[in-house]
């Protein structure tokens, strides 16, 4: 199309959307536009599996916990712009009665990030070009969810490009932190953690290909579970960079509370995805891993206290350790450790997610519409002519004196055929060296890693355009699709968590620089910050137990954490 009239279609699309949007709220029925009843509070106060027996033995009916969590869901889209399509039928408000009233999430809402396909709508993924065209007919995640009794009811907002933790794009516009609106709720999957923060739902589903349901839990204070490959469903969904397998994305849990992660978790294998999807591998709940793991007398975990790259926050640090201490008092074994090179893992991860040179995601941009500043920074040095890149490589290496910064920057262009092939190779070997480590080295016995999801908590809006390289605490464990959860532990506090006066960013390479240029403990107060749990492949029952431990310790020592309060 030609220019002029492509932005002018741009802008429609983006209007006639967010009017739809508008519309579509307006017009549902009373009932999701009043204060929170105390019948309401009888529905929101308790967890799903509760809700699912109360349906079951017919106490609750499902469109009484429609209207209780859709009402809070139209509060958290006024406070923080988290949703997409609003997907509640005033019309056919009843025909959720007809669903599986026996399934193991009956009448449960769900929210899902936008890029999930739900038949009738559509799925922009933030993208202009995408809007208008609504699917036919449900995906595969989608039916999975209805067959198991539950209620799609929204979805949820995510970045143009998917590769940014904030959520925003010129569709939908910016999704802002419930804690504290001039910060972040995360990304990829921010519009999820924002809603599920706020009290506007339980449970939702995301994706993760370098800690987009990880960091958004970090950032709002939930709980999520990035799953390894094949573990839950990849169909059924839209992506901003479709074949892209050098780091898969994967479909994971996100909710309010860990009792909630651990049952829809279980409930969604449960449901034997593997018959509706052929990536999942057919792995039944391993109900004895999870028993034994929570019934363990002792533990044995590592602490990564840092990636090599970016030095944790010191609200972050103090996570950790409040963690590790609580562990180690109530007498689990705790060591710190020195894995094979985080740093090494970046590099090649960064490589690898870019190695199209960002030219698939950059594909249904239209003109003139907004990018990410992170994600354009990222397009700019993989546009670069090859002598300009090495250019600017010697001069950070050699006179800037950053190699690390250097080497990032210098990996992310277009690759060939046979490079691709090769960085594959080098990821296998990467892969086999962490895993000879579990087996015979310093990881040899242990039951899991504990680190940081990130090295700050939120950050403001805009600050990924500085702070796009600091993902390598989730990226790390994408690259070798290990399963990692994370909870919330604290909120930042403004004297405790204050940088020392001493403290000179200027002395750290790129990544550190770029992510400390927003660290302020007093404009963060208040802030929740958590930590991650991390096991080998596959052990998605072993990491939500020990995240179950954690809970306990710190409850235990009176530091339990404290969600955000759903108010009247």
């Amino acid at each position: 199309m030609i220019t002029p009239f492509d932005y002018l279609e741009h802008r429609r699309a983006c209007k006639q959307k967010q009017l739809e949007r508008s519309r579509r709220i307006a017009e549902l029925p009373s009932e999701y536009h009043g204060s929170v009843a105390s019948s309401d509070r009888l529905i929101l106060d308790k967890s799903i599996e509760e809700l699912v027996q109360d349906v079951h033995k017919e106490v609750v009916r499902p469109v009484d916990i429609l209207r209780s969590y859709g009402k809070l869901a139209i509060r958290a889209h006024a406070k923080t712009n988290c949703l997409t399509e609003v997907m509640i039928d005033p019309g056919a408000e009843q025909s959720i009665e007809n669903i599986s009233l026996k399934g193991p999430l009956a009448g449960i809402p769900v929210s899902l990030k936008d890029t999930i396909v739900v038949g009738g709508f559509d799925t922009s993924v933030g993208y202009s070009r995408y809007s208008g065209k609504p699917y036919r007919r449900d995906g595969t995640m989608a039916r999975i969810l209805k067959d198991a009794g539950a209620v799609p009811y929204v979805k949820t907002n995510c970045p143009i490009t998917l590769l940014s933790f904030e959520s925003t794009n010129d569709v939908w516009g910016r999704t802002t932190n419930p804690h504290n609106t001039d910060y972040s709720a995360g990304g990829s999957t921010g519009g999820e953690s924002a809603l599920l923060a706020y009290g506007g739902g339980r449970i939702g589903v995301g994706s993760d290909v370098a800690g987009s349901v990880r960091v958004p839990a970090h950032f709002a204070g939930i709980y999520s579970l990035r799953c390894s490959t094949g573990r839950w469903p990849k169909m059924g969904a839209k992506t901003s960079m479709a074949g892209q397998e050098g780091i898969p994305s994967v479909f994971s849990p996100m909710t309010r509370t860990l009792p909630d992660l651990v049952y829809f978790t279980k409930s969604m294998v449960g449901m034997k995805p593997w018959e509706y999807d052929h990536t999942v591998h057919p792995i039944p709940w391993r109900a004895g891993t999870y028993n034994s793991t929570v019934e363990q007398k002792k533990l044995r975990i590592g602490v990564m206290e840092t990636d090599g790259v970016v030095p944790p926050s010191p609200a972050c640090a103090r996570a950790l350790s409040l963690v590790s201490t609580a562990l180690s008092t109530s007498g689990h074994t705790i060591t710190t450790i020195h894995p094979p090179s985080p740093t090494t893992g970046l590099k090649l991860a960064s490589a690898l997610l870019n190695s199209d040179g960002c030219s698939t995601f950059l594909a249904p941009f239209r003109t003139l519409e907004w990018n990410d500043p992170g994600a354009a920074q990222l397009s700019f040095y993989a546009s670069l002519p090859s002598p300009i890149r090495y250019i600017h490589y010697l001069w950070t290496k050699y006179i800037k004196g950053d190699p690390l910064w250097a080497d990032l920057l210098y990996g992310i262009r277009k690759y060939t055929t046979p490079e691709q092939w090769e960085l594959v190779a080098k990821r296998e070997a990467y892969r086999a060296e962490w895993h000879e480590w579990w087996q015979d080295g310093e990881g040899k016995g242990l039951d899991v890693i504990l680190t940081v999801p990130n090295a700050t908590p939120a950050v403001p809006h805009g600050a990924m355009r500085d702070a796009v390289a600091s993902c390598g605490y989730t990226f790390l464990f994408n690259l070798l699709d290990y399963t990692a959860g994370v909870l919330p532990i604290t909120h930042v506090d403004r004297k405790l968590d204050a940088l020392l006066a001493s403290f000179d960013a200027s002395k750290m390479n790129g990544v550190a620089r770029g992510a400390y240029q927003h660290y302020d403990a007093d404009r963060m107060h208040g802030l929740p910050v958590g930590v991650q749990v991390v096991g080998q492949r596959l052990q998605e029952e072993k990491v939500l137990a020990v995240m179950e431990r954690v809970v306990e310790v710190m409850e235990k020592e009176g530091n339990g954490y404290e969600l955000l309060k759903i108010e009247d």
